[in-house]
């Protein structure tokens, strides 16, 4: 039997998988019913917000969303609690960051996982090289203001979150994308030839990175990001850098903070961090930049403050120290360990059951990046048929086109097991046929 509590969970869904839950102390089971809960995710379906099918799902198919990236888990326990803590004091007047806010962000950064054994990411880092951030959003639009001119080209690679480049043009800046490509092995790599010779022949001087990268999930090797910074030196090229999937990394793939893998790294990268993918909280808003150079980050954070609106939320800071806390690591941990085994299912299932479909598997995040191609030539369809046949099944996925991929399809499997399992088994019944 199913039930329904007051949070809106439901209970009694239980399904085996990568390897036993039974010794995990939190839910990551359980279907979380969102619907009428503010959630775009699923209420926002039929809007047509991102070019998605509009209609419904056809009659006799619930809806599993796998499009918007967040989660459906349930948050942390001591991100709800430390919320709730504050509410219980009933007055919510201006206020100051505290202490703790600051002293809770580089604990949890300097206890990331780090690339190696002893390495202390983050090591020195201190209260002033840190500001807020409404969202990521907002910081690179005032790094791209700071670094750049109207016209001038930024650095990016395909497949890329449609997001930065939506914030390049709105900023009358210009677009230059590099491939990542995949080698014999199925790991996305950078193509560092390529990236240099679009960087001389459009003389451009920022590149805009994911790290880890959104939507192919991959985690870049220290090696990778060495080699990358080094020739990104040799053309004087700054890097603004979105690490807010830095905690979302699996087993064997640690996260490398970009600013640590070089002095001139140090200096030229402008990186950027949340709560919000770690704790699925991304509702209550608030990020944080990291930028060690003294002069980029004053310029940074008075273009940022242009607006007199990018000021922290109460609950929000008290959402961050409740997540970056002992308790949190714990919940992360499982919640990593979970999500490994979607992507490690997901990939097997279109190794097995769906030709001409190709993936690889996920190091981190909760993104996997489907190619289509080979599907489509043999089959005759278009991508937007076989998205919309998935919309109609209930698969709720997203267009490749967006973040570049003319054959590609972005999958979010940061749901329960069983819903993976149940999404997938509609692919290979109802879509791919």
């Amino acid at each position: 039997m199913i039930k329904e509590d007051e949070t809106g969970i439901l209970s009694g869904m239980v399904t085996g998988g990568e390897g036993s839950m039974d010794s995990f102390k939190y839910d990551f089971i359980s279907i979380m019913d969102r619907r009428g809960r503010d959630a775009y995710a699923v209420d926002g379906v039929g809007k047509n917000r991102w070019q998605i099918e509009p209609q419904p799902p056809k009659n006799g198919f619930d809806f599993i969303p796998m499009w918007v990236a967040d989660m459906n888990f349930p948050t942390c326990p001591a991100v709800t609690d430390a919320i709730i803590e504050r509410a219980k004091h009933p007055a919510f007047g201006y206020f100051e960051i505290s202490d703790e806010y600051y002293e809770s962000i580089i604990r949890w950064r300097q206890s990331s996982p780090s690339d190696g054994a002893g390495i202390i990411p983050h090591r020195d880092l201190q209260r002033e090289h840190i500001g807020y951030e409404n969202g990521v959003h907002g910081f690179v639009t005032s790094a791209v203001r700071v670094l750049t001119r109207p016209g001038e080209s930024i650095l990016l690679h395909s497949p890329n979150y449609v997001g930065f480049r939506s914030d390049t043009w709105a900023q009358g800046r210009k677009c230059e994308f590099s491939p990542l490509k995949m080698d014999a092995q199925g790991i996305w790599r950078m193509d560092l030839d390529d990236m240099a010779r679009r960087i001389e022949e459009n003389d451009i001087h920022v590149m805009i990175f994911c790290s880890p990268q959104n939507p192919s999930g991959r985690v870049w090797e220290r090696s990778e990001l060495e080699a990358m910074m080094e020739m990104l030196e040799a053309h004087s090229v700054d890097v603004i850098c979105d690490e807010i999937w830095a905690d979302l990394t699996f087993e064997g793939h640690p996260h490398t903070p970009l600013q640590d893998v070089s002095p001139y790294a140090r200096e030229h990268v402008l990186a950027a961090y949340a709560p919000s993918k770690t704790f699925n909280i991304a509702g209550l808003i608030g990020s944080y930049h990291i930028i060690y150079n003294d002069e980029l980050r004053k310029q940074v954070t008075e273009q940022g403050s242009l607006t007199n609106y990018n000021e922290i939320n109460v609950l929000s800071m008290h959402a961050l120290t409740g997540g970056y806390s002992e308790t949190g690591r714990e919940w992360l941990n499982e919640l990593n360990r979970t999500l490994e085994g979607n992507g490690t299912f997901a990939l097997d299932y279109i190794r097995q059951n769906l030709p001409g479909i190709k993936a690889a598997k996920p190091q981190g995040t909760y993104m996997m990046w489907l190619d289509l191609a080979e599907y489509l030539e043999t089959s005759g369809k278009s991508l937007d048929e076989v998205l919309h046949a998935g919309w109609d099944v209930g698969v709720g996925w997203q267009s490749g086109v967006l973040f570049e991929g003319p054959t590609h399809i972005r999958l979010n499997l940061a749901s329960p097991l069983s819903r993976i399992q149940e999404a997938f088994r509609r692919m290979k019944e109802y879509v791919f046929i």
